[in-house]
């Protein structure tokens, strides 16, 4: 545990869609932003809850289209992955869906610098991945999964991790 308060609900939308016959995963740059430690990052669309939200479900679909666009209508939610405490202090929900493709996808320059997907097959493929220890702002040491490089961006931390969970959860890892 990172802190000694109660973590922040959030939830991301992993997002699963099929590109030219093969199943990919929707992945976003974070923008730059002042004194944000997850700032510029590989990440999958979410945040924290907002008052009056009822589930996990409902915030990531909210935070989907307020980054990216994504309208509701049309996405199958498949169901949900066991939830990460993040060194920010957010317990996150990772919700899985199948999303309409294509659609016309427009970030938020102020939360999102671009929208990219990864096929399931590169990504289930272990030569592109590596555990590295990395020491946490509390001096924690802690296993951290790093993909390579895919599209000149580096999948790793909290999202990766939930994405080699996925991949777990379907066989492929």
């Amino acid at each position: 545990m990172f802190s000694d308060q109660e973590p922040k609900p959030a939830a991301v939308l992993v997002p699963m869609l099929p590109v030219d016959g093969e199943w990919h995963l929707l992945f976003i740059l974070r923008s730059k932003v002042e004194g944000d430690m997850h700032s510029a990052q590989v990440a999958f669309p979410g945040g924290r809850w907002d008052p009056g939200e009822k589930s996990a479900e409902q915030a990531a679909l909210r935070e989907a289209n307020e980054e990216i666009g994504l309208e509701a209508n049309g996405v199958r939610i498949l169901g949900t992955l066991e939830d990460f405490i993040t060194i920010s202090n957010y317990n996150v929900t990772p919700v899985i869906a199948v999303i309409p493709w294509p659609f016309e996808i427009h970030p938020d320059p102020r939360e999102v610098q671009r929208a990219f997907t990864i096929p399931l097959s590169w990504l289930a493929d272990p030569a592109n991945r590596e555990v590295r220890e990395r020491v946490a702002p509390d001096g924690q040491s802690l296993d951290v999964v790093y993909f390579k490089e895919y599209d000149k961006e580096l999948l790793w931390g909290v999202t990766a991790r939930i994405t080699l969970n996925f991949l777990e959860a379907l066989k492929l890892a």
